[in-house]
């Protein structure tokens, strides 16, 4: 019961990981039309993310791991019910990544244009069809006793579906707008930085539309009755919005950044608390669900597992905590001036 347990908790903060990094890519390539006026803009946006985009996916893929190690039955399940909307999601993150390469080999204006709406579709798409599939997880999957979705891609288009992928894409606005502040200088810092300030109220409407449709929608707040010191997750995520608002007035643009990696954190947790132990429940009868504990590999190869991601996860941390300093310098000129430059 408590290496399950413990997986769970794994499985949500490699979730929690993979938003807070990769969460301000998908948010700069969003703001990415409106915000780059010029091809310098866009560069300046597009060089923000280049030493860092393809290491934030290494969550992504750590996340899928581990549900494919540790629950495979999670695993198989959540793919065939959720399949359209991660294969969207799949092909738009391959778009996005041949549109950095691509777009600046051949000096053409519609050649480019085709590429910058290419990034701001792999960057948006993905946004919101990750609240919408989590969105359907905490409300609960319509799958029968044998595993099998009844329902397709409409189905999951509901509107609590719906208003949490709002609220995944207003969450990594701010945070991708507090990026393009930190990382540039003149016009574009200062356009980003209004854009994070007028964002957060958009944020702070949809959250708190979020947090009472939950009460309605879903049963996530019932662990938080039963054991009200689980209310704290939920409060540390309103302390951390409102620490990005705070640190937004003082133009302290990377503590507010670090506050918004804080919300995103938080707000997964308070998703993932409510939810446990089920990681696949079902809206058909709560006998179908699939948890921590009827659906975990043997104990065997979670306690192997287990000593490998101690061993490791550390170690990509290092690395990437490494590359964030190695490039937490502001974008110049003579920066998008170097051959490995986008």
């Amino acid at each position: 019961m408590v290496l399950q347990a413990t997986w769970f908790f794994l499985w949500g903060l490699l979730w929690a990981l993979f938003f807070m990094t990769d969460g301000f890519d998908f948010g700069v390539g969003t703001l990415y039309p409106f915000l780059g006026k010029t091809d310098l803009d866009k560069r300046k946006m597009i060089n923000s993310l280049g030493p860092l985009w393809d290491g934030n996916e290494v969550w992504l893929i750590t996340a899928g791991g581990v549900t494919f190690a540790a629950f495979p039955l999670v695993y198989a399940v959540m793919f065939s019910s959720f399949y359209t909307p991660l294969m969207l999601i799949l092909f738009a993150l391959i778009l996005r990544g041949v549109s950095f390469e691509f777009r600046g080999k051949v000096d053409h204006p519609l050649w480019r244009k085709t590429w910058d709406t290419c990034i701001f579709i792999g960057s948006f798409t993905p946004a919101l069809l990750f609240g919408v599939a989590f969105g359907n997880i905490f409300k609960g999957v319509p799958i029968n006793q044998d595993g099998i979705f009844q329902g397709n891609l409409l189905t999951l288009l509901n509107p609590y579906g719906i208003l949490t992928g709002l609220l995944f894409v207003a969450l990594f606005l701010v945070h991708g707008a507090l990026w393009i502040a930190i990382k540039t200088d003149k016009d574009l810092h200062d356009r980003a930085a209004a854009a994070a300030n007028g964002l957060w109220p958009v944020l702070l409407g949809i959250a708190v539309i979020f947090l009472v449709a939950t009460a309605v929608f879903t049963p996530l707040y019932a662990n938080y009755l039963a054991y009200p010191v689980l209310f704290l997750v939920p409060l540390a995520a309103v302390a951390a919005l409102l620490g990005v608002k705070f640190f937004l007035v003082k133009k302290a643009y990377f503590r507010a950044w670090f506050s918004s990696a804080a919300t995103i954190v938080f707000c997964t947790f308070f998703g993932v608390v409510g939810l446990f132990p089920n990681l696949f429940p079902s809206s058909i009868d709560p006998a179908y669900s699939l948890t921590a504990f009827n659906a975990s590999s043997s104990p065997l190869t979670l306690r192997i597992m287990l000593a490998v991601i101690i061993l490791f996860i550390p170690i990509v941390i290092a690395y990437q905590v490494w590359a964030y300093i190695m490039f937490s310098q502001k974008l110049t000129e003579e920066d998008l001036s170097l051959d490995d430059a986008y």
